[in-house]
């Protein structure tokens, strides 16, 4: 699962080796973005891998930090609750991706 925040971008995923195990794989490509919603959570850096900063996290407590997030959401437009502005451009550009996806979709379908 790709998720997306104001402030955030993680990967999770479940373990290969269990994939209904009790942990998942919290993955990050900047460093603190997995520190925003698990502070507690013990990073290693891998420079080596896709994704630079990893976490081994419990399922419960992702749930419940989705959970949480999606309990305090209150803005009305995704786009513009996004203040690092670095952070923007490619956020942007996923947004361009996935509507050129929906339009091709649709165009397909004709």
């Amino acid at each position: 699962m790709w998720l997306f925040t104001s402030k955030t971008f993680l990967s999770v995923v479940a373990d290969k080796d269990q994939p209904d195990g009790p942990k998942l794989l919290v993955r990050s490509r900047v460093q603190g973005d997995i520190q925003e919603i698990f502070p507690n959570a013990d990073v290693n850096e891998t420079p080596q891998g896709d994704y630079r900063f990893r976490a081994w996290i419990a399922r419960e407590e992702v749930a419940q930090a989705v959970s949480r997030y999606v309990d305090e959401l209150s803005y009305p437009n995704f786009k513009n609750s996004v203040t690092d502005k670095q952070r923007l451009n490619p956020l942007m550009k996923v947004w361009q991706t996935m509507y050129n996806h929906q339009e091709d979709r649709i165009h397909s379908a004709d």
